[in-house]
């Protein structure tokens, strides 16, 4: 039975991450790009200058940039950096993680354009907070006639996060690998639903949820508040462990790099299997780079909207800096260190794999290597749960009217995926995720084609004005 959900599940994943959503995805940020004059490349630096800008306490918002970026980054920096790199090298190989870069250069643009547009159709609520995100810029800028298109986006992200990227495939990540460091042959189990569960699983994930509920209950400025110094200290680390891979391992670059080009284009593969290897590098490189980035989504626009700034543009060029950090730097370290130390081949999966990258990679004993990137991945991963209660609350909100009631159902109901997530299937958890990410990503790239136009207007007035 199990046997065949899995593969059911595997089918639809199948279909939805097919070639017609990967090349939607990779056109959208094309157009975008060429559209927009390659903002990602002439405004990069302009981006960073804009995203360490205080002077924004007088304009219409409720958090910094910057904290709306780091509430964004904390949604995006989690499993996916780690795990999910790791599991997208093993299935489509080395070459997966071109094609994350190649999914994130273009869906930089992406980012870009709906966070600008996020924050030009943003809404003030009854109660004076801002609310925006997908919805707000397909109803208004498409028209009242899409605005089924609206609710389909935001019933979707209401359930990705209850089901997929936001809840159980974070917690599942914390607790393996609070289990991996803390009991790695399961001498000391439970009984709970009759299966046999380690006592670290247990208790870290009781642990994740109490904080998660002590967090949630105090909203949006709590969530950035608490995104503001977490986010930050742990890239920190995360990045200065992975440079001091790669530094340490500086000889073995060159053909690490090499490793990944040929095997993005399926040079590695047997006699008349280079396609499907280069397919499955493809699939699986651009859904997990999706995933973790989540570029085109529709889920950084929704944090986005809530922040202080004089010009919609200036938002857009900061928030498209979470594609930078978490695919083109985090990840890239992730990757690199699995294929300089050959993690990626040797019959282990999930956190596993980045675990051993990091036990081989730096020059620590193995337990400290382990400990490192446990603790980098329980932050990472928490801060995920609280940033995507945001969108998905906000989602509600939008489906609702407001409904304070089913908000704050809808938060507990949220609570309790988190708790049940450590008790669910790997394999499965991250199939379904992978499922409502795409079904997610569909309304918003249709939303961000049709308002292009918009946007480049936005880029050209923003340019003359500066």
């Amino acid at each position: 039975m199990a046997d065949n959900f899995s593969a059911l599940l595997d089918t639809i994943d199948g279909l939805v991450w097919g070639i017609p959503l990967i090349v939607l995805i990779l056109f959208t940020g094309l157009l975008l790009t060429i559209r927009l004059r390659g903002v990602q490349f002439i405004h990069l630096g302009e981006a960073f200058k804009l995203m360490f800008r205080n002077d924004n306490s007088g304009q219409d918002g409720e958090v910094s940039s910057f904290a709306a970026l780091c509430t964004a980054l904390s949604a995006t920096i989690g499993t996916g950096n780690i795990v999910g790199v790791a599991t997208a090298i093993v299935a489509g190989g080395p070459g997966a993680l071109f094609w994350m870069w190649v999914a994130a250069i273009v869906g930089t643009a992406t980012k870009f354009a709906e966070c600008m547009l996020a924050v030009k159709y943003r809404s003030v609520a009854e109660d004076g907070h801002i609310v925006g995100g997908p919805f707000y810029y397909i109803e208004k800028g498409m028209g009242e006639n899409w605005k089924w298109l609206a609710k389909t986006f935001a019933f979707l992200g209401m359930i990705c996060a209850v089901m997929g990227i936001g809840t159980i495939t974070q917690i599942n990540g914390i607790t393996s690998a609070v289990k991996g460091f803390f009991d790695p042959n399961e001498a000391n189990v439970v009984n709970i639903f009759g299966h046999p569960y380690s006592i670290a699983i247990v208790v870290s994930g009781a642990l994740v949820t109490l904080f998660a509920a002590l967090v949630l209950i105090g909203g949006l400025k709590r969530i950035s508040n608490v995104a503001q110094v977490v986010v930050p200290f742990m890239a920190v680390i995360y990045i200065a462990c992975g440079i001091a891979i790669i530094l340490l391992n500086i000889t073995k670059v060159p053909a690490a790099l090499a490793e990944i080009v040929q095997s993005a284009f399926g040079m590695r593969a047997a006699a008349g299997g280079a396609l499907g290897a280069m397919m499955m590098a493809m699939q699986k490189g651009i859904a997990r780079g999706i995933f973790s980035n989540e570029a085109g989504i529709g889920s950084a626009p929704i944090a986005a909207a809530a922040a202080k700034v004089d010009d919609p543009v200036q938002q857009g060029l900061v928030s498209m800096l979470g594609t930078v950090i978490d695919t083109l730097i985090i990840c890239t370290m992730t990757g690199l260190a699995i294929v300089i130390t050959g993690s990626w081949n040797v019959g282990l999966e999930g956190v596993a794999v980045s675990t051993r990258a990091f036990q081989k990679g730096l020059p620590l004993p193995e337990q400290a290597g382990a400990f490192i990137l446990m603790m980098c991945l329980v932050f990472f991963a928490f801060t995920t749960i609280l940033g995507w209660n945001y969108y998905a609350e906000r989602c509600l909100e939008y489906l609702t009217g407001e409904n304070s009631k089913a908000i704050t159902v809808y938060r507990w109901i949220y609570i309790l995926a988190v708790f049940i997530g450590p008790y669910l299937t790997v394999s499965a958890v991250w199939t379904v995720a992978d499922i409502f990410n795409g079904l997610m990503a569909l309304p918003n790239l249709i939303a961000l084609i049709a308002l292009s136009g918009i946007s480049a207007r936005e880029v050209m007035r923003y340019r003359q004005r500066h």
